[in-house]
């Protein structure tokens, strides 16, 4: 696969969980600035807590740089709520967690594995 850095990331409109609140997010928010888009395969999974929280170490020197961090998973910004409600460590992120519910996101950046039964998306660390 080719690489996706420093390339413009296709036209999306999605709902998000950021701050126990439900928000809207589009490729027109992060138009001229730079993003981490961090692909997970699931809330509620064993590993994605702690690299969510190694993320989430980064993000004030990440937000100093002028660089916004979103996650991403083929659940529902309602799951992406009752997961923050039920872990004290996903409780702790301060960016934003992108639904994808239909992978369109995973299938643009190229992380969506179409051989698999349920929604993976390949890990991007």
């Amino acid at each position: 696969m080719a690489s996706i850095i420093n390339s413009h990331v296709t036209e999306f409109k999605v709902n998000a969980f950021k701050g126990n609140d439900f928000i809207e997010v589009s490729n027109k928010d992060i138009e001229g600035k730079w993003a981490v888009f961090f692909f997970y395969p699931a809330d509620f999974t064993f590993v994605c807590p702690t690299e969510l929280e190694d993320l989430q170490d980064k993000y004030a020197q990440l937000k100093e740089m002028g660089v916004e961090v979103f996650s991403v998973s083929c659940d529902t910004h309602f799951v992406h709520k009752a997961w923050h409600d039920a872990s004290p460590r996903i409780k702790n992120i301060e960016y934003t967690m992108l639904a994808d519910p239909l992978a369109v996101l995973a299938k643009a950046f190229g992380v969506y594995k179409e051989d698999e039964a349920s929604p993976i998306v390949a890990h991007l660390s």
